[in-house]
């Protein structure tokens, strides 16, 4: 069995993932690709991922691709999670990951109707309720907001959770999960979510074919070892939100060849990508919170080693992050001028500080004054800057 050096992975992941500067992707669907999907939870994580990998990328490109293109598309999928997606990937989500929240998301919403006394049947109402939101929608190309919907779907204003949420938001979410809707043009800037709800078949015209589960998850798996592979079965599994069996049977699909990393574990690779990775020149890159590349192991000693309490929230959320030649060294963090500083987590050299401040300086650039906010900072980024064990990287 071949072993995969932790280094080795390291340069897979720096030229993969197109967060090497020598190895940036040429545009924003090519940085998409890199890393199978973005991360969407937070809308600015979009635009700040898609900088970090294509050069001079500016943010009406972006929402160029999303909203006029329509090359990459939101959709909700794996762990209940929205991504932005490839079109093309669309249907394999579709069919796996996405149908899997949707059938969790249904159950739930039906308990919690019965629970809260909007209704006795929880399952008939919703299904009247999905039919109002569905025949509204259709007769507004453009989309509505929530509160649009919530107007006009009277059914939509129930609260659920003792009052603590619209029912309209949950049956919204259920039905992105269905890929009967999707967010479509933002209401407001980059770093804010408030979209109007649009109808799948408006947004995309000529969809493509939802695959099968099997079919799906294979697809997944795919293009998720060639990005970020060697990886384990443990990693897809979480990756993924999908069952051991799923990941199993998709792995036999493929074919794909076991090798070792870490203390002997077992990873899997592609069968026709298992040569060895040439190296990485040195290389800086500063992400932003929840990016994919800091998301997408769920065992990331190779890159994160002991870090882990300082760089990511208690439930896991990986704040903004600051790498050195694929390891993650720090988090960056805006000072009260705007400006962008790297806060480091040990000592890393005169070439590394000054590969950070290169990019501390790209990003403050790109940022031009804008500050960038999170409901997931990690203990690091909180901390006072007079407690910092390390010197503060700026540009």
């Amino acid at each position: 069995m071949r072993q995969v050096s932790d280094e080795e992975r390291r340069a897979r992941l720096g030229r993969r993932h197109a967060v090497a500067p020598a190895h940036r992707a040429p545009d924003a669907a090519g940085a998409t690709r890199s890393v199978v999907a973005l991360h969407a939870t937070e809308p600015a994580t979009v635009h700040l991922s898609l900088q970090a990998r294509v050069e001079g990328l500016g943010t009406g490109e972006v929402d160029r691709v999303l909203h006029d293109e329509r090359s990459l598309v939101r959709q909700l999928a794996m762990r209940r999670t929205l991504f932005v997606f490839p079109r093309d990937l669309l249907g394999a989500a579709w069919g796996s990951a996405s149908a899997r929240v949707a059938a969790t998301e249904r159950a739930r919403l039906v308990k919690d109707v019965e629970s809260a006394g909007v209704a006795a049947d929880g399952a008939r109402w919703l299904d009247g309720v999905r039919a109002g939101v569905l025949e509204v929608l259709g007769a507004e190309p453009e989309g509505l907001t929530a509160l649009d919907l919530r107007q006009r779907v009277p059914a939509l204003e129930a609260r659920l959770g003792g009052g603590a949420t619209y029912a309209g938001s949950r049956v919204l979410t259920w039905l992105g999960a269905r890929a009967e809707v999707v967010r479509g043009h933002s209401t407001t800037h980059w770093r804010q979510s408030r979209p109007r709800w649009t109808l799948t078949g408006h947004w995309l015209g000529d969809p493509p074919p939802t695959c099968g589960s099997a079919e799906g998850y294979v697809e997944l798996v795919r293009r998720w070892l060639l990005r970020f592979g060697p990886g384990t079965e443990a990693d897809l599994v979480w990756w993924l939100g999908a069952t051991k069996g799923a990941v199993r049977a998709s792995l036999a699909a493929l074919g794909a060849v076991e090798v070792g990393v870490g203390a002997g574990e077992r990873a899997y690779l592609l069968p026709d990508d298992v040569e060895e990775e040439a190296p990485v020149e040195p290389w800086a890159a500063l992400l932003p919170v929840l990016d994919p590349t800091a998301m997408g192991w769920r065992q990331r000693d190779f890159h994160l080693g002991p870090h882990q309490p300082r760089l990511f929230d208690r439930n896991g959320n990986a704040g903004t992050t600051a790498w050195w030649s694929g390891r993650v060294v720090g988090c960056w963090e805006q000072d009260g001028d705007g400006a962008v500083e790297v806060r480091l987590v040990e000592d890393v050299g005169a070439e590394a500080r000054a590969g950070l401040a290169r990019e501390a300086a790209r990003l403050g650039d790109w940022l031009d004054g804008q500050r960038v906010g999170t409901v997931y900072p990690s203990p690091l980024m909180r901390a006072d800057p007079a407690d910092l064990t390390h010197p503060v990287v700026r540009a």
